[in-house]
Order: C-alpha cells, then sequence, then structure tokens
C-alpha cells in the first residue's frame, strides 16, 4: 500500500512544486513506483515532467468533479518508475464546484484509494492555499512534508498550517502526521539562512530533515526544460540533495507496508560494504 504525502505550504515561492517533483523523481530512480497528483491549478508539477497541460484530457480537475477515477487520468512520464495524474487550468474552478458536493473533503481519499496499491509512494503536491483542494489533499494524505525557504519571514504562517493540520486531525483524518519540514533554498554563506535553520530546528525538533536543499541553479533551470533535475543535471547540488531527502525518507519508512529495498538501492548497499 503506497504512502501518501502531500506537500504543503500555502506560502508561494518556497519550493513546493520543486519539491513535489524531484523527490517524486528521486524515489522512482531507486526504483520504486511513484504517482505525482499534480493538485495546483498552475500545473507546474505536469509541466515540470516534460507534459503540456493543454494537451491533457483527463485531469485532476476531472477526478474530482467528474466520475472518472484516478487510474482513468494517470499518464506515464519519462522516468520509467515515475506517474503523474496531471493538473489543468479548469482545476482553478473546482473549490466553487465542491461547495455544495457531499462529503466533499473526502473525495480524492475515496477515489485515489483504487491506485494505492499500485504505488509505493504518492506524493500530492498542494496550492499555495488552505481552501478545499488542500483539505482534500490533507484528508487523504497520511503525511505532511513542508518545504520551509531558509530567508526572512520564513516561519510566518506556519501557525495556520499547524493549526489547520490539527484540525483535520480532529474532524477529518486522525491518522495525519507530519512527515518532515524541509529547509529550501538554503545558502550556508547567509547568516540569515543559518538563523532560519536554526529557528527552525528549535521550533520542529526533530520533525526538521537532515537533508537540506541549497539553491541551485541548474534545480532552478529544469522545470523550463520540462525535466526533473536528476535528468536534466544527475551531477548537480539539487540533484544531490534531493537523492539524499529521498533515501532519508526511505530510512524514515522502511516499516512502512509494501517499502521494500529495490534493486538498486540493495546494490549500494552490497557496494558499500
Amino acid at each position: 500500500m503506497g504512502k501518501i504525502i502531500a506537500v504543503v505550504n500555502q506560502k508561494g515561492g518556497v519550493g513546493k512544486t520543486t519539491t513535489a517533483i524531484n523527490v517524486a523523481s528521486s524515489l522512482a530512480a531507486m526504483e520504486h513506483p511513484t504517482l505525482l497528483i499534480d493538485f495546483d491549478p498552475q500545473a507546474n508539477g505536469t509541466s515540470g515532467v516534460g507534459i503540456d497541460p493543454r494537451s491533457v484530457r483527463n485531469s485532476t480537475y476531472e477526478i474530482l468533479i467528474g466520475s472518472i477515477q484516478v487510474e482513468d487520468a494517470i499518464l506515464d512520464t519519462e522516468m520509467p518508475f515515475l506517474s503523474i495524474a496531471p493538473s489543468h487550468i479548469n482545476l482553478v474552478g473546482a473549490e466553487i464546484e465542491m461547495v455544495d458536493l457531499p462529503d466533499r473533503e473526502h473525495i480524492l481519499e475515496r477515489k485515489i484509494a483504487s491506485v494505492r496499491d499500485r504505488f509505493d509512494f504518492i506524493i500530492v503536491d498542494c496550492p499555495p492555499s488552505l481552501g478545499l483542494l488542500t483539505l482534500n489533499a490533507l484528508t487523504a494524505a497520511d503525511s505532511v512534508l513542508i518545504p520551509v525557504q531558509a530567508e526572512y519571514f520564513a516561519l510566518e504562517g506556519l501557525g495556520q498550517l499547524l493549526n489547520t493540520i490539527k484540525l483535520v486531525r480532529q474532524h477529518l483524518n486522525p491518522a495525519l502526521e507530519i512527515e518532515g519540514v524541509l529547509l529550501t533554498m538554503f545558502d550556508s554563506r547567509l547568516r540569515l539562512a543559518n538563523q532560519v535553520a536554526a529557528e527552525t530546528r528549535k521550533y520542529f525538533g526533530e520533525k526538521v530533515f537532515q537533508t537540506i536543499i541549497q539553491r541551485n541553479v541548474r534545480l532552478s533551470e529544469a522545470p523550463g526544460f520540462g525535466r526533473p533535475v536528476i535528468l536534466y543535471d544527475a551531477t548537480s547540488v539539487g540533484a544531490r540533495n534531493y537523492i539524499a531527502l529521498a533515501r532519508e525518507l526511505l530510512i524514515l519508512n522502511r516499516s512502512w507496508p509494501g517499502n521494500q529495498s529495490s534493486p538498486m538501492e540493495k546494490s549500494e548497499a552490497v557496494s558499500t560494504k
């Protein structure tokens, strides 16, 4: 059974979609079947893996509002173990259309159940808001990954997000956990970045990932070429950071049902002995 991880931060520009694309592709590179669900109307997650959102017939909009199932929208990507449920600009109107639907917060949870056994991990890229789309993702998810930009005002608004997670636990999804907090856009030369990292660790403690995503030009360039950074430049700092994050996630979830070492991981383990 695949673990569903929602990548959430209501602030824009914190590396949320970059993280969703690249952690999903890094898990896939380790031969873990992974599904990326693009739940953001901007559809940057879709274009970021090389699919033109304008060419998509079935998207996450049709999953929520129409009668199709998740499997009807899933597309293959350039990477053998990475699939995507793409987004479309139509998704921007979904929240209004969902308002009067019964049990509206559980639509994604119901639809996603039929594909959970096909994947080891399901990564949901949420929109930069705490509206009904994000609530659907949090209700369906097993855990939340929170990217935090290592810049001024980084922790601003996180209290609201944590309160939303608390309310979702109380009323919609009691099993929801925080997978971890990820420092992004980190520049170790800046005193401010180090101060933000220290404050984040002080606030969240062990929930902060050991892996830090450093500022990297190749990481910023990759979406423009419709490729995850591991395909755009596998030797770049950004690619190495996200591979490290994927390994950390696998270690944290080694007891999760269905999460077993891939052939690649086993061969790496043998080579390091």
